[in-house]
C-alpha cells in the first residue's frame, strides 16, 4: 500500500509543472467525472462492440480539461487495464482473446487522451444520444 501511495505521489507532482495546484486538482476531478460517464455508458448501453468507443470519448473528454485530466485519465486507465488483466488471468487463464480485447481497449484509450477524434471506434448503428 505504501508504495501504490508513493507511486500516486510522485506522479502527481511530476503531473504539476506549471500550473497551479488547484486548477490541477479541479481538471483532475473533472477528469475522473468524465471517465466516470464513459464507464456508465459502457454498462448501461445494450449496443454491441461499443467499450472501446466509450473508453476512448472518457479519456478524450478528460485530456481536454488539461494536465490535471490527462494525470486522472492514465492513473485510472492504466489501474483499469491491470485490475482487469488480473482478474482475467485468474477466472480464464491466460486467454489470447482476452489479452487482445484488452490491448484494443489500451489503444482506444491512448487514442482519445492524445487529443484524436473518439468517433474513429464508434460502432454502426449506435445511438446519437452517446
Amino acid at each position: 500500500m505504501r508504495l501504490f501511495t508513493g507511486i500516486v505521489f510522485c506522479s502527481l507532482v511530476m503531473g504539476v509543472t506549471s500550473e497551479n495546484w488547484y486548477s490541477f486538482f479541479k481538471e483532475a476531478v473533472q477528469g475522473v467525472g468524465d471517465l466516470g460517464r464513459a464507464y456508465w455508458n459502457v454498462l448501461t448501453s445494450r449496443h454491441q462492440n461499443s467499450n472501446r468507443y466509450f473508453y476512448a470519448q472518457g479519456n478524450y473528454d478528460a485530456a481536454q480539461r488539461g494536465p490535471g485530466g490527462v494525470w486522472a485519465a492514465k492513473l485510472i486507465s492504466s489501474t483499469r487495464v491491470y485490475l482487469q488483466r488480473f482478474l482475467d488471468y485468474y477466472l480464464f487463464g491466460n486467454s489470447n482473446t482476452v489479452l487482445e480485447d484488452s490491448k484494443s481497449n489500451e489503444k482506444a484509450e491512448e487514442w482519445g487522451r492524445s487529443g484524436k477524434d473518439p468517433d474513429r471506434f464508434r460502432p454502426d448503428g449506435m445511438p446519437k444520444n452517446y
